[in-house]
């Protein structure tokens, strides 16, 4: 209900403000009601595909990363922890956009390699996202009672063996809500793509702004686009927080 208030108040002051402002309004453009805008509806939700395969080829490329990062600091070898904090650090401390731009224009000279949009884009979200899905494996793995372990080791399970199959079961269940936040934060952070021409939502929202000439309709249509996906998954993870309370 809050939220339905302030998205009430807001359109309010959005269409006083437009009311007082000398622009020829053309929201014709992207209006279902017209060919033209249904033509430029489906050119812009043709990105939504690209933007969703971008955002779980991504979280799951993070988690496994994450994973083995926040394993590292475990280690009792100090070079493995020194890699785990480095990883993490430089990580969390460069900005995704610029980490856009480096993986997909400077990596290439390094490694010999030319990469896609899209992989560049996967793989610089993956490793932005890797360094705070450590930090959530490393806060879940810490949250499991060391009675737990020391039973399991007790029994003759060796340290592997009792992560994977005591720690882990127990700390995924508590990081699932936190995973679904990063998820959230992907999907956002995926709009950045644009920048080396993957054809996601901002990319197609930019295309047909430059071609119609119509920022102020394009730009609040893709607004809503992205509001409407992230409040649906915002929902599931509030719904998911709720079912993993119950069941604790």
């Amino acid at each position: 209900m809050r939220a339905a208030a302030v998205f009430v108040v807001l359109g309010a002051g959005l269409l006083t403000g437009c009311a007082r402002v000398e622009y020829t309004w053309a929201w014709h453009v992207v209006s279902p009601a017209t060919m033209a805008g249904r033509t430029h509806l489906w050119y812009l939700v043709e990105g939504l595909g690209l933007t969703i395969q971008l955002s779980l080829v991504s979280i799951a490329v993070s988690v496994v990363l994450g994973l083995i990062v926040a394993l590292a600091g475990f280690s009792r070898r100090r070079l493995l922890v020194g890699v785990n904090r480095c990883y993490i650090e430089a990580l969390r401390n460069v900005p995704v956009f610029v980490l856009l731009l480096w993986a997909y224009y400077a990596l290439p000279v390094v490694l010999g390699l030319v990469f896609t949009p899209f992989a560049g884009a996967v793989l610089a979200i993956a490793m932005s996202d890797s360094a705070f899905e450590a930090e959530i494996f490393r806060a879940g793995i810490q949250s499991v009672d060391r009675g737990h372990v020391e039973a399991a080791r007790s029994l003759g399970m060796s340290a592997a063996k009792t992560m994977r199959r005591i720690v882990l079961p127990q700390a995924l269940r508590r990081m699932l809500p936190a995973m679904g936040n990063q998820f959230i934060y992907i999907v956002k952070t995926s709009a950045l793509a644009s920048v080396i021409g993957l054809s996601e939502l901002t990319r197609k929202a930019n295309e047909l702004t430059t071609t119609l000439y119509r920022p102020f309709e394009i730009y609040t249509l893709l607004a809503v686009e992205y509001l409407c996906i992230l409040l649906v998954l915002s929902q599931a993870v509030r719904w998911l927080e709720r079912r993993l309370a119950i069941g604790r």
